[in-house]
């Protein structure tokens, strides 16, 4: 079993994960299948490859988004998919914000089940945080649909939950975690930002972690749980501690979610670390606007594993009304897209959100007959 070392820093846990007894490859992968995966993300998304029939759309129908945050921007993004779809489908749209803490979401689930909507969509909720509410939801005749609320996407049994809604978080982790190693040319020491509140986002951390250990010459420095709720209180001392303690071996960052780049450049100009000296920093989830901001300008932020909010939103509504009409899901599940300051901007949409320009608007809408 493998060994654990467990500090506290400025009153967070930081597990240093020991790579003894951790799981490998048979043979340690090499840099040019790291590279070969880096191109395969990056490359623009391919035509439509969802959902083309369903049912028309059903007259009238409430929703309520319960957001776990409306700071965090994969939460926000999603939000915004779905006002779109709510809109185009012609359906009334309530959004409550659980503004970041386990009571403001649990009293948000509890003001949307007295509202009796028909639907609830669970915007980044867990679903073992929430499941007591996720039942009475159930109870109520309520449909939720999730996103990023279990640890895959589709349908999961003992769950109530018609679907949920995500990227495989083992892709965007092996994306991620790829590129720090073909840019480091097979040397990147790296630490972990994760949010062990979140199922998801534990599995990908996880997973990152396994996968950087699968190639040579590779290592997790450390692996850090924090909420993001508290990034802003939390991550600029961390940062300046574990520079001290790392010092230029720490020369990549891997984060479940962007959110823990917003708050980590004042102390790398601190510490007189440019962008290019600072270690470099890549998110697996889930496409804000300001990674896009960040990377774009070459900001303390190389890289996203983004996914396409504002579809997933889309999803969100035509999957609710699937469940509405007694009809299955769809099954969906939307590639992750691997964005760089070399090919931002370029598949569909403006330069601050991966929107993939495959026509995904105009399919619902057709299947709607909207």
């Amino acid at each position: 079993m493998s060994t654990s070392i467990r500090f506290f820093l400025f009153g967070t846990v930081v597990a240093a994960l020991a790579p003894a007894g951790a799981p490998m490859a048979a043979e340690p992968l090499d840099v040019a299948t790291a590279r070969s995966i880096v191109e395969k993300a990056a490359a623009p998304s391919a035509p439509w490859d969802g959902p083309t029939t369903g049912p028309k759309a059903l007259p009238g129908k409430r929703v309520i988004l319960v957001s776990e945050d409306q700071r965090n921007g994969g939460a926000l993004g999603v939000s915004d998919g779905v006002r779109e779809a709510a809109a185009a489908i012609g359906w009334n749209l309530r959004v409550l914000d659980g503004a970041g803490s386990i009571a403001g979401r649990t009293a948000a689930f509890a003001q949307a089940i007295a509202l009796r909507p028909d639907v609830i969509i669970a915007d980044n909720d867990d679903a073992n945080e929430q499941h007591a509410s996720f039942e009475r939801a159930a109870k109520a005749a309520i449909v939720v649909i999730g996103w990023h609320s279990t640890i895959k996407p589709g349908h999961v049994p003992g769950v109530a939950l018609f679907t949920n809604i995500s990227t495989d978080p083992l892709r965007v982790a092996r994306v991620a975690a790829a590129l720090a190693v073909a840019g480091s040319n097979g040397a990147a020491h790296v630490v972990i930002f994760t949010d062990s509140t979140e199922q998801i986002s534990v599995l990908k951390s996880n997973a990152m972690a396994a996968n950087i250990r699968e190639y040579r010459g590779c290592s997790v420095l450390t692996t850090i749980d924090t909420p993001l709720a508290q990034v802003s209180e939390r991550i600029p001392q961390m940062t300046a501690s574990l520079l001290q303690r790392y010092g230029t071996k720490w020369n990549y960052t891997l984060a479940i979610n962007d959110g823990f780049f917003d708050f980590m450049a004042p102390s790398f100009l601190a510490a007189r670390r440019s962008s290019t000296q600072a270690p470099q920093n890549i998110a697996g989830g889930d496409g804000s606007l300001a990674a896009f901001e960040r990377i774009r300008d070459g900001r303390y932020q190389i890289a996203t594993v983004a996914e396409p909010l504002h579809l997933q939103g889309w999803q969100a509504i035509d999957e609710a009304n699937r469940a509405l009409s007694k009809q299955p899901l769809s099954g969906y599940v939307t590639p992750p897209h691997l964005v760089t300051k070399a090919d931002i901007g370029s598949d569909g949409g403006p330069q601050n959100v991966y929107d993939p320009g495959n026509g995904y608007r105009d399919v619902y809408r057709k299947i709607w007959g909207r």
